[in-house]
């Protein structure tokens, strides 16, 4: 009850930072065309800023935001086998993402952290700030990969997957 609880806060939380992340985006997306195309005075952070707002919303979007059934996949293979290949599937597929993810953690944290020291042209935010979201997708990754697996290995949490073509 209280783990349930305290994920649907911190879902609520993903959701709030994520939509605040966009709306900050559009809103740089507005300051810049109106510089650009109304006072004819192009404004080279607002290039840099959107760049690095995108980036981030889509990483905290998919570490986040999107649940698993909403990611692409290809279901071909899946439709026509049946629920124990299925059940099969799902672990060997959440082993691997999940065993990658966790192998690239410290190595993608050792090189954002490396980027401390470098900084963006115009707006000089540190590169680190730039790519943490790519660590936090991998670490989110991890966590998801290991909640399906155990889902997977009590035969449970298929619905996701069950959607009709």
């Amino acid at each position: 009850m209280l783990l349930q609880k305290m994920t649907g806060w911190l879902g609520l939380w993903a959701k709030a930072i994520g939509g605040l992340l966009f709306l900050a985006l559009f809103l740089t997306f507005l300051v810049q065309i109106a510089a650009r195309f109304g006072f004819n005075q192009p404004l080279p952070w607002s290039d840099e800023l959107a760049v690095i707002l995108y980036l981030w919303v889509i990483l905290w979007a998919c570490a986040f935001v999107v649940p698993e059934k909403e990611h692409v996949m290809f279901d071909l293979v899946w439709n026509s086998v049946g629920p124990a290949t299925r059940r099969l599937m799902r672990m060997v597929g959440h082993t691997l993402i999940g065993g990658l993810a966790i192998a690239a953690i410290p190595a993608s944290w050792e090189y954002v952290h490396f980027m401390a020291r470098e900084k963006t042209a115009v707006l000089g935010l540190s590169f680190e700030w730039v790519f943490l979201p790519f660590v936090l997708l991998l670490v989110s990754l991890a966590a998801r990969s290991w909640h399906g697996l155990v889902q997977a290995m009590k035969n449970q949490g298929l619905e996701a997957r069950e959607a009709a073509p």
